[in-house]
């Protein structure tokens, strides 16, 4: 990463380059929550609310974000409901050239709703049916140019800038790595997917607004990967809980796509994978300093405590039978 500040990219900046579209600002600039990248919402001179993002320096290539705003537009083009990226003067993905500096951007339609309620079993029949014909859409080509979902990308690559951080306690370490290896090894023995699809990546509540249906944002971290990956996040409670939701959301999900069950056995390695790669990431962001005022008890001794004792249930529920369908 060669700009963790964005400290460039001034108001100024950011108003140049949207002009440099065809884009007029009437109202100011509202930072939205987004850490990876720079998000605002405004109004435009044409009465219309946008959303541009600026993409954070050298995360992806310019394939790879075309990528992206591809599979978007495959997704709207099939009438899913999705905040796609708009096309200004034949392009979704622009630059902006400052003192050498390229500040890429895409315009996005502003978008409105309340947060996605995963305990809602009405909502999860909804969601069920729309990643069901995201998938069907998304198994006919693989990306060209996004990652796929491996251990080295989820498990040892984050081990290894773990090790080497600041950021966790050194009285903790030893008691830290002494869950964390036991997590890894059994998540590799168990985690074999039989097939990739492209996803969405980060389908959580957060990333899901709901107004009379849902509408799906931030394709940002899609990439290869099983199915159930889209799935598994949207899931909550105790056992019980998750057996009726899974069995809601599959059920609608298979009225378009059929689903793989020898992908349940996946759900726990997935979750203990995001774990370790969620740890590794804010290490990796500190330099931001977005970071440390957005996430200041991750330098904490209770942050790294709390992790150890989260690693050693995560331990066990790899142990666990997986969950399976007919609740």
């Amino acid at each position: 990463m060669t700009d963790f500040s964005f400290s460039g990219l001034s108001p100024d900046t950011i108003l140049d380059a949207l002009e440099s579209q065809g884009i007029f600002l009437q109202s100011g600039l509202l930072a939205l929550n987004s850490y990876e990248n720079r998000v605002y919402q405004f109004l435009a001179e044409d009465g219309q609310r946008y959303v541009a993002k600026f993409y954070r320096p050298a995360r992806w290539t310019d394939a790879q974000i075309l990528e992206e705003h591809a599979f978007a537009q495959a997704l709207l083009e099939n009438e899913i409901p999705l905040a796609a990226p708009l096309k200004l003067n034949g392009e979704t993905l622009h630059h902006h050239i400052v003192d050498g500096t390229d500040y890429r951007f895409a315009l996005f339609p502003s978008v409105g709703g309340r947060q996605f309620e995963n305990d809602n079993l009405d909502q999860l029949e909804w969601m069920g049916r729309f990643i069901g014909r995201i998938h069907r859409i998304a198994q006919a080509t693989p990306f060209a140019h996004r990652p796929t979902i491996d251990v080295e990308s989820y498990l040892d690559e984050p081990k290894r800038v773990l090790e080497q951080s600041t950021l966790l306690p050194a009285h903790l370490k030893t008691a830290f790595f002494a869950i964390l290896n036991p997590v890894i090894e059994a998540t590799k023995k168990v985690y074999r997917p039989s097939s990739s699809i492209r996803l969405h990546g980060d389908c959580h509540p957060g990333n899901i607004l709901w107004r009379d249906g849902p509408t799906f944002v931030d394709l940002d971290d899609c990439r290869m990967g099983p199915a159930i990956q889209d799935l598994w996040m949207m899931l909550s409670g105790d056992r019980q809980q998750q057996l009726l939701q899974l069995d809601t959301l599959v059920e609608a999900y298979e009225e378009f796509h059929p689903f793989d069950t020898s992908q349940l056995t996946l759900i726990e390695p997935l979750r203990a994978m995001r774990m370790v790669h969620y740890m590794a990431w804010l290490s990796r962001r500190w330099e931001d300093p977005a970071f440390p005022r957005a996430f200041p008890w991750f330098a904490e001794d209770k942050y790294w405590e709390g992790q150890i004792l989260a690693l050693k249930e995560q331990l066990a529920a790899l142990q666990e039978p997986p969950l399976k369908l007919g609740f």
